[in-house]
């Protein structure tokens, strides 16, 4: 069996919400993870677009290491989203569309920050769909990729279930139909 074929997802943790903002329907997942890499190691993973196909829940047409224009492609939409990148301070601040990344370096390490705002009646799922991607992206900065785990393929995965249902506990919300 392999590494891929072995994963399943830990419990939930490391997850927030805030359910203010400017638009009602949206709500800001913030998740934060610890990885043994330096910031600069990180933001490679974040902006190169070869590292994003194998750990992100989109690709990209072009580097997200600079302020402009790209195209996103969700998995699951086959149709391209234009984004902008409006912040790219390396190593320490990325942001592109909905998605803000912070970056700070801890000893030889970075805590990583995301913030997203999604559909609140989806806020479980992309903590769940997040944190599959988080450790997908931790196995590729560790040397043993699995490969990129989103949309469909993340929900086949033991432990998806139990995992939106920890996070719409832990944020008090349904779990979506």
């Amino acid at each position: 069996m392999s590494d891929r074929e072995q994963y399943t997802p830990g419990r939930a943790y490391g997850a927030q919400v805030k359910k203010d903002g400017p638009q009602p329907d949206k709500w800001t997942l913030i998740l934060v993870r610890e990885l043994r890499h330096s910031p600069e190691r990180v933001w490679q993973a974040l902006t190169d677009p070869a590292q994003l196909r194998e750990w992100a829940p989109f690709v990209s047409d072009g580097n997200l290491s600079s302020v402009g224009k790209v195209n996103l492609t969700w998995v699951g939409n086959p149709a391209p989203i234009e984004t902008k990148v409006t912040r790219a301070d390396a190593p320490k601040l990325l942001e592109c569309g909905d998605i803000r990344w912070e970056l700070e370096a801890q000893g030889s390490g970075t805590r990583l920050t995301l913030w997203h705002s999604i559909d609140r009646r989806f806020i479980s799922w992309g903590a769940a769909g997040w944190h599959v991607a988080l450790d997908v992206l931790d196995r590729l900065l560790n040397g043993s990729p699995i490969g990129r785990i989103a949309g469909a393929d993340a929900m086949k995965f033991d432990g998806w279930k139990r995992l939106v249902a920890e996070y719409a506990k832990q944020f008090d919300v349904q779990l979506p139909k």
